[in-house]
């Protein structure tokens, strides 16, 4: 899947935000954990990823979609908000219902001052 096709998927499909915060609250709370989706390619992934991301970048999203579990919320993350976007109105498009997109992406994360895991962790 190119970025393009998932760009006017996701402009079609309406997809739900947090922020960053938001993502740390259920990251640390009880209950089941998100599937945390990283989208970015595997160099910034190996930079530095919030902990338990798995990496799938946007461009094998289509034929890895098999690995995205359908029960359960996926919150879809990438540098800055963008790739994840377009990931997560794809998934919408899919069929997948609880689907989010984190805003500001790991920057925002990083920013915050958040732990990562890769070769920047903290």
């Amino acid at each position: 899947m190119g970025a393009g096709v998932a760009t006017k998927i996701h402009s079609m499909t309406t997809v739900p935000a947090i922020d960053v915060k938001e993502l740390r609250r259920r990251l640390d709370g009880e209950g089941p954990k998100p599937y945390l989706l990283d989208v970015r390619e595997p160099w910034e992934y190996m930079a530095g990823h919030v902990p338990g991301a798995q990496l799938i970048p946007l461009g094998e999203l289509e034929q890895r979609v098999g690995e995205v579990p359908r029960e359960g919320e996926v919150l879809a993350i990438c540098h800055s908000g963008q790739r994840s976007l377009a990931a997560a109105g794809y998934l919408r498009h899919l069929g997948y219902t609880a689907v989010s997109n984190v805003d500001g992406g790991t920057a925002a994360w990083i920013e915050r001052g958040y732990p990562t895991e890769g070769s920047s962790a903290t």
